[in-house]
């Protein structure tokens, strides 16, 4: 079966990693047909295994190699496909679309800070077939006031969040 691990921090406040080294972990514990797309962590990779065995081998795995905290998150081709098909927003080219990949309910906990942020104008979050999408103005994703929430460190094994565009990226390699 094809699925896709969406790596949490990967190459951002001092956790740093080539992706091929990351494709050879996942080669070395076991993992076949392995891909990297962009730097951000996300490795497209088959496996007769369950995804809740996946996680806990991977997370292992990386955290053994790279002497981090390993958060990832495994989703099947199908699951991969619904992150894209669901898109509740208009394509716009001064807006960012992030879509949120991460534990089960973790939409609900999004949502309500969402719902609690102060936001800028076009800034809109929604729950579509339980993956929250947040858009926000280009330049405005660090410094608005959910953008902040999403560096919480209670948050950090919940979830992470992707541009819906990287979900285009990994679906044509995934075919």
């Amino acid at each position: 079966m094809k699925y896709c691990a969406f790596l949490r921090g990967v190459n951002v406040k001092g956790t740093n990693m080539k992706m091929a080294d990351v494709c050879q972990v996942f080669k070395d514990a076991g993992m076949e047909d392995i891909s990297s797309i962009l730097a951000s962590g996300n490795i497209v990779f088959s496996s007769d295994k369950k995804t809740d065995d996946l996680k806990k081998i991977l997370e292992k795995a990386m955290s053994e190699h790279f002497s981090y905290e390993a958060f990832l998150f495994i989703k099947s081709q199908e699951e991969t496909e619904s992150f894209w098909n669901n898109n509740p927003f208009e394509k716009n080219e001064n807006l960012h679309i992030y879509t949120f990949v991460g534990s089960p309910k973790v939409e609900n906990i999004l949502m309500k800070e969402f719902e609690n942020s102060a936001k800028t104008e076009d800034e809109k979050g929604e729950i579509v077939n339980n993956i929250f999408y947040w858009q926000v103005p280009k330049g405005n994703t660090l410094d608005s006031t959910f953008g902040k929430i999403l560096g919480k460190k209670s948050l950090k094994d919940q979830f992470t969040s992707r541009n819906i565009n990287t979900f285009e990226k990994i679906l044509k390699k995934m075919s």
